[in-house]
């Protein structure tokens, strides 16, 4: 099923005022690209991107107004169609005549801004982009740890949500806890939130469920975040090699993107919360340029050779 912002939500959101056809404000709008209609008012319309929302700036409009008003008219009627979801005037423009005409004709609703037309282009289509992007949920809890979005996963048990707790205790914030919401609003972002119903909420086997802003306050939770580091949990298997220089890189993919993962083996002893934290510190280190593992092994490297020199 294809998703869809009604008219009114993109209104009431950015506080537009609406100038005619309010009872069009249930149309849909499938898409987040916008169209800038000026090709159209020379007639041009070989390839009109009909279900976009209709934006007109300083140069549609005055454009427009050098042409004859049933010049205009046509080129109007011709822009409504049972796809278009809505023309935006920015910039307090004055709506012409008989694009009110056009528009009132075909239901379609007609709705102006005080904002330049650069920035209400990006507003739109910022907030579009999050509204129609693509959502997957995925079992774990989704921390905010030094400004990183960590994503820690598990099997049922194996102590995220407690985790996620000693983390909030260490000053980091809550997102979202054993549902986690992934949008990808674009190619290179993964914002991760909670849904509604248990925002800020945090289920502790044995305690019950507990209210994360309540307890720690505004301070220990926030809506969403980006997505940056997996962390998963597994049950310590004496088998299974782990990593112990930090020279493998692991990778999961979320969608189509392929997003860093560090897999922790939990068993007695181990303060998990301590581990994840410095693993946040240490791949914002990675990121500013400076490899521990690599280091080390350019040293090691580096001792080796000289020592066979000497012998």
């Amino acid at each position: 099923m294809t998703k869809s912002v009604p008219v009114k939500e993109l209104m009431e959101r950015l506080n537009l005022e609406v100038l005619c056809s309010d009872n069009g404000l249930d149309r849909p709008i499938v898409t987040s690209d916008l169209s800038r209609p000026g090709l159209e008012l020379t007639g041009f319309f070989s390839y009109y991107p009909e279900d976009r929302v209709q934006l007109f700036g300083m140069t549609e409009i005055s454009f427009s107004k050098g042409m004859e008003p049933q010049e205009r008219l046509k080129r109007y009627r011709q822009m409504c169609t049972r796809r278009t979801p809505a023309f935006v005037i920015s910039r307090s423009l004055e709506a012409p005549d008989e694009l009110l005409q056009a528009a009132k004709e075909a239901g379609i609703p007609v709705l102006r801004s005080r904002l330049k037309t650069t920035r209400l282009s990006v507003y739109i289509t910022n907030y579009l982009e999050s509204k129609l992007a693509p959502v997957i949920s995925k079992h774990g809890v989704l921390v905010d740890i030094y400004g990183l979005g960590v994503l820690i996963t598990g099997n049922s048990g194996v102590g995220k949500s407690e985790t996620a707790l000693e983390l909030v205790k260490r000053g980091h914030r809550l997102v979202a806890d054993d549902n986690v919401e992934i949008r990808k609003e674009d190619e290179l972002s993964l914002i991760g939130s909670s849904p509604e119903i248990i925002e800020h909420l945090l289920e502790i086997r044995g305690l019950g469920i507990i209210n994360v802003m309540t307890l720690f306050g505004a301070g220990a939770v926030r809506s969403s975040k980006k997505i940056t580091l997996v962390v998963h949990l597994e049950n310590w298997d004496p088998e299974k090699h782990y990593d112990r220089v930090g020279l493998d890189e692991e990778k999961t993919q979320i969608f189509d993107m392929d997003v860093p993962m560090i897999t922790v083996p939990v068993r007695p002893g181990r303060n998990l919360s301590v581990i994840i934290e410095v693993a946040a510190m240490n791949f914002r280190l990675k990121n500013m340029g400076y490899n521990a593992a690599e280091r080390f092994t350019s040293d090691l490297n580096h001792l080796i050779s000289h020592n066979s020199m000497n012998d």
